[in-house]
């Protein structure tokens, strides 16, 4: 299990690499913004949001599949542990 801090942009950043097994990870937004969930294209318009009273934000990911998050301005601090490191 590893935690990893990463601090989210406009750009799309990836926060959960591709991995050949299925798994779960959880999100905690430290900052009162929002961050937005999705594939490589993702938006503040098409994302799936979490915030910091949506936690913990426990997210499943299907093998092969990347994970990116984005916020719509400025930046946020963003917690995910992954369960399979």
């Amino acid at each position: 299990m590893k935690s990893t801090k990463y601090t989210i942009t406009t750009t799309p950043q990836a926060i959960a690499p591709k991995r050949n097994n299925y798994r779960a990870i959880y999100l905690h937004v430290i900052g009162n913004g929002i961050v937005y969930l999705g594939g490589s294209d993702v938006t503040a318009t098409d994302g799936t949001a979490t915030e910091k009273g949506a936690v913990p934000f426990e997210l499943y990911i299907p093998a092969g599949e990347t994970v990116y998050a984005m916020v719509a301005s400025a930046t946020e601090d963003l917690r995910v542990l992954d369960w399979s490191n």
